[in-house]
């Protein structure tokens, strides 16, 4: 008598679980096919939830990326206005000196462009893996203008997981001087590329009044720099397109998988509540029986 009594309550007290949660599967003993397959569903959600934090970080710093890029954009475009202008035999010795006033303040927004760091982590952008030291230093003159620069970064960047087995990286290394890996924002040897000191010559050869050299050479370097700006323009803006992408899979695939999981480990409510009420009134019937029972006599249950 005692263990059904024992063995009615359990069952209650587990239906009773059912109802207030809204789980039916809440232990392994309750089902462990269905166990296994939540934890595994939970499991994919987080993995999943990890990837899309992963891919916020990515978002917010090709956002910083993209504006240093316009800021570049602007100056590549300019200064190729310079070049054209100052190349033409009707420029004066005045407008050159204006030009290469005007060409030092441009060299100085570049270095700054290029020192951008990443607001949320304070790591600098375009110094490769070493992102924890500006990656571009300056040597200037006794009136302050910049004659050299020195890239301290390095080639690589960091791959991060957006996927189960897809990495990507929004990183651009400021200088690429190999035949090989990402292509270097200011200094890329496969473009042909070198933003920096081709705007310090631009500078010189305004300074000196070489307008031979700035209409041949110096427009011809401008526009390998102006073309390299512009690729990473447009491979920021894939690079955002495939994080946007991968942002939507995420959390339509975390909603998928709570949806998996509900219909695994969710109490059917209905069905539920009338297993309750059967056990409840069986198990009110056996308190009654054994009411009964207990008033007997050892006398009445011979006779």
């Amino acid at each position: 008598m005692l263990n059904q009594y024992n063995s009615l309550a359990a069952k209650q007290y587990t239906l009773q679980n059912e109802v207030s949660s809204g789980l039916a599967v809440q232990a392994p003993s309750d089902n462990p096919t269905a166990m296994e397959n939540t934890l595994d569903y939970n499991a994919q959600k987080a993995a999943q939830n990890q990837y899309s934090a992963n891919i916020g970080t990515l978002q917010s710093r090709a956002n910083v990326i993209y504006g240093a890029l316009q800021t570049l954009q602007t100056v590549s475009s300019r200064v190729g206005e310079i070049a054209t202008s100052a190349g033409s035999a009707t420029a004066s010795s005045s407008d050159l000196n204006n030009y290469a006033d005007e060409v030092n303040k441009l060299i100085q927004q570049v270095v700054t462009a290029a020192n951008t760091k990443d607001p949320s982590t304070g790591q600098y952008l375009f110094g490769g893996t070493a992102s924890g030291t500006a990656p571009y230093t300056t040597t200037t003159d006794a009136n302050g203008n910049i004659t050299s620069v020195t890239y301290n970064g390095n080639s690589s960047v960091n791959q991060t997981e957006i996927g189960a087995g897809q990495t990507t990286s929004v990183d651009i290394p400021g200088a690429n001087t190999g035949s090989s890996g990402a292509r270097g924002l200011i200094t890329d040897s496969q473009s042909g590329a070198d933003f920096l000191n081709h705007l310090i010559a631009l500078r010189n050869d305004l300074q000196s009044g070489n307008t031979t050299s700035i209409s041949g050479t110096d427009t011809t370097n401008l526009q390998k720099d102006e073309n390299n700006i512009a690729y990473q323009v447009a491979n920021n803006g894939v690079l955002q397109n495939q994080l946007t992408a991968a942002s939507t899979f995420a959390t339509n695939r975390v909603q998928s998988l709570d949806t998996m999981v509900s219909n695994v480990s969710s109490a059917d409510l209905m069905q539920t509540m009338v297993q309750l009420n059967s056990a409840q009134t069986a198990y009110q019937a056996a308190l009654e029986s054994g009411a009964k029972i207990m008033q007997m006599s050892i006398l009445n249950y011979l006779q």
